[in-house]
């Protein structure tokens, strides 16, 4: 069994939960459920049985940088990468996974969210487990797919391969935000899935999908890895990281791969 870790984006500025989520502290930071723990604080917390503190990487913006070491003191700096700009979640998770494999090649990797709530926590427990057991000894990209409580027209969707007998399933196609009318027709079809944007993966299945599929981020990325862990890291990643393309991981990567899996979950998420 390889070692787990765990990266959380963690820079986006909350503009759909304004009023509350700010810009100056967005709704990741915020404890949105009155428990004493910030949905960032959750979050880690949710991985803790399975990937320990110090295998935790936080990527965010330049201007949360302190909020985020005054809320999980126990991350190693070296692990708290900053964004100078958004660039959505490609460049995010490239940039994490490109400095995780030159340390640890081979790593196995979950990407999450940092404002997601889960309320059944032994059965999010055996999900990850699963999916990091899968991901030890197979080389797909595995997400969850959160089962639909209702015709959801605010979230993607993903169509498992009802073919496929496996707990992780093959993916058949991913949906964008549907309208009201279709969103009832995959509630009926039973086959059909939210989109909760967590993926699990080892270092070298994620790197050769942005080989294939996004190959000017893993260039760029491969030319500046040298001066990742060193003082030149933020100078460098100010210059270099505003240059690289935006789009979205599920966009560049996801909708493109062949070898993507769902595993159908149900542990009260939101």
């Amino acid at each position: 069994m390889k070692n787990n870790y765990l990266i959380i984006m963690a820079g986006g500025i909350g503009s759909r939960f304004w009023p509350m989520s700010t810009q100056e502290r967005p709704k990741q930071f915020l404890d949105i459920l009155g428990t004493g723990r910030t949905l960032l604080q959750l979050t880690s917390d949710r991985f803790s049985d399975l990937v320990p503190i110090k295998n935790i990487w936080i990527v965010t913006s330049e201007n949360y940088k302190e909020i985020v070491k005054q809320q999980l003191p126990d991350i190693p700096q070296e692990q708290i990468l900053l964004e100078p700009c958004m660039r959505n979640t490609a460049p995010c998770i490239a940039y994490a996974s490109w400095k995780i494999k030159q340390k640890y090649p081979d790593a196995n990797i979950a990407v999450s969210p940092s404002d997601h709530i889960v309320l059944n926590q032994p059965e999010f427990n055996n999900v990850i487990r699963n999916c990091f057991n899968y991901i030890d000894e197979n080389d797909d990209i595995v997400t969850l797919g959160m089962k639909p409580t209702r015709p959801e027209t605010g979230y993607g969707y993903i169509q498992a391969n009802t073919d496929d007998p496996s707990t992780i399933k093959e993916v058949s196609a991913f949906k964008e935000k549907p309208n009201l009318e279709t969103a009832k027709r995959y509630i009926n079809e039973g086959n059909y899935y939210w989109n909760g944007g967590i993926f699990f993966w080892s270092v070298k299945t994620v790197e050769n999908a942005f080989r294939e599929y996004l190959p000017s981020l893993a260039k760029q990325f491969d030319s500046i890895d040298n001066c990742f862990y060193t003082n030149r890291e933020c100078l460098v990643m100010q210059e270099e990281f505003p240059k690289c393309e935006k789009i979205s991981l599920d966009y560049g990567i996801m909708e493109k791969a062949k070898n993507i899996k769902v595993q159908a979950c149900d542990f009260g998420w939101s």
